[in-house]
Order: structure tokens, then sequence, then C-alpha cells
């Protein structure tokens, strides 16, 4: 099975499907301040468009929808994010559960409310048109900013799983990491939508 990447449209941000035309726009992105990268996989400007390749590779296996965040003020891509690692019922195939992750913008889309508007797209797209269950997110268990960002969707702190994937973090190639586990459940949407909602209020009102 495919995983399908439909285009999500918001107010400050344009989520579409991730493709090499983006990577002009891509390496401007990356080029900006890195100090926030240190726990995450992001390509440098001379790696994005093997990056764009990977991520496409990993599309066709069926475990992976990747976009490019296009900023609505600018028309140009200032980041990426995924649908990852989809879970299907075994005995109809419908598709249960799904996780958000591969993600990142430049330096100067952070704090600007195109994170949040994104996860809300990404979040009511499963929840209300793919009827999962359960929504997955994840972060390297040292990464507290990333932590942060992701209790701030309204989303559920579920412990961490030692050892449990890649470490993205310089020196560690090779090694695993300990994951910081978070999820939100069908019954929670509402709450986490309402929530997500408000925090974008501000942005709006401002852009």
């Amino acid at each position: 099975m495919i995983l399908p990447g439909p285009a999500l449209d918001g107010a400050l941000v344009r989520l579409e499907p991730l493709a090499h035309r983006h990577a002009p726009d891509l390496r401007a992105a990356v080029a900006e301040n890195r100090d926030s990268y240190g726990w995450t996989w992001v390509p440098t400007p001379a790696q994005v468009y093997a990056y764009i390749d990977e991520q496409l590779g990993r599309a066709a296996t069926g475990r992976l929808a990747p976009y490019a965040q296009i900023s609505a003020a600018t028309g140009r891509a200032v980041g990426a994010t995924a649908y990852w690692d989809p879970r299907y019922q075994p005995d109809t195939g419908d598709l249960v559960a799904v996780e958000v992750g591969f993600t990142w913008l430049s330096a100067s889309a952070q704090g600007t409310g195109i994170n949040a508007e994104a996860k809300l797209l990404l979040f009511t797209n499963a929840f209300e048109q793919w009827n999962v269950q359960r929504v997955d997110l994840k972060t390297d268990a040292r990464n507290a900013r990333a932590r942060a960002a992701l209790a701030a969707t309204g989303a559920t702190f579920e412990g961490v799983l030692r050892r449990w994937s890649r470490s993205w973090a310089p020196g560690e190639e090779g090694l695993l990491r300990d994951s910081a586990m978070f999820s939100i459940i069908a019954a929670e949407w509402p709450t986490c939508r309402a929530h997500l909602r408000h925090r974008l209020a501000a942005h709006l009102v401002s852009c």
C-alpha cells in the first residue's frame, strides 16, 4: 500500500508533496542558522538533492508521505514534514494509525505559527479524512525544545523508549537513541484541535 499525501492548505502554510522543484528553496532554508538542528535530520545545502531522493525512495515503499512546507507569505519552501510508519488493520486493510515526523523549519520560519498550523492540517487530515485512531509523534529524548513543541500541540507524553530509533546527533552515526514518545488518539482529537486553533489565533491576527 502507498501512503497518500494530499496537498493541504492553511492560512500560513501549504503542505505540498515533496518534489525536486522544492530543492532551491530548501537549500536556502537550511543555509540559515542551524543551531536548533542538533538532534534532527536536516540536510546541509549540499545534501538537499540527495535528501529529497532519499525521502522519495521511502515514499516509494509506501511507508512515508513527505511534504515541503510552503510559506503562504512568500510562496517559498521553508521546511519539510511527513506522514510516516502507517499501520493498518490486518483483517480490513484500513489505516488505523500513522506518525507525523521528519519535521524541520528554517530558522526564520520558527515561531511564526507555521509549525502549529502544519500540525493542525496533518492531524485534521489523519483523523477526519483517513479516520485513524491514533497519531504518533516522537523525538530524541534529549531534545528538550522538540519535546516542548510536541507537548504544545496537545499530544500526550507516553514515556521514553530506550534505544528505539536512529540517532541524528553529530558523532552518533550508526547508534540508536532514546526516543520520547507522544500520541493523540481519536477521542482526544476535538480537544487537541481546539487547542491548536487557539494557539494559531494570535499568529493569524498578526499576519
